[in-house]
C-alpha cells in the first residue's frame, strides 16, 4: 500500500472502496459540523471542521490517483472528481469498479499481490 498521502503506486479496489467510505463518512460529518456550527457561531469548532474537511478531501483525491495508476490512467483524470456531485459521486465509484490492469504497468507493480486484505 505505501503512504497514505503520497500519490504514488497502485492500490486495489478493495483497498480503495475501504478509504472510499470511511473518507466520505469523514467528510459528510464534517459538513454536518460546518452547518451546525455556522449556525451556532462556534467559529472554533466551524474551523476544526473545515480543515478535517480539506484534509479528508485531498486524501480521498491521493486515493483516487493511486486508484488511476491501478487502471493504467495519468492522474490529471482525478480533477474531474473535484466537479460536485453527483459527477464527482459517480466517478468514485466507477473507481471502485473499474478493474485494474494485471501484472506490472508503469505506475508500479499489481497491487494484489502485496495487498494485505
Amino acid at each position: 500500500m505505501g503512504s497514505l498521502f503520497k500519490p504514488e503506486g497502485r492500490i486495489t479496489r478493495r483497498m480503495y472502496l475501504v478509504m472510499f467510505i470511511v473518507f466520505y463518512f469523514i467528510n459528510i460529518l464534517c459538513l454536518m459540523l460546518l452547518w451546525d456550527s455556522f449556525q451556532t457561531q462556534s467559529w472554533a469548532i466551524f474551523y476544526g471542521a473545515g480543515t478535517a474537511l480539506i484534509a479528508s478531501i485531498c486524501i480521498l483525491l491521493i486515493q483516487a490517483i493511486k486508484r488511476l495508476h491501478d487502471i493504467g490512467m495519468d492522474w490529471k483524470y482525478a480533477l474531474y472528481l473535484l466537479i460536485p456531485p453527483p459527477v464527482n459521486f459517480i466517478g468514485f465509484i466507477w473507481l471502485a469498479a473499474k478493474k485494474g490492469q494485471e501484472g506490472v504497468n508503469k505506475y508500479g507493480p499489481d497491487p494484489r499481490k502485496t495487498d494485505l486484505f
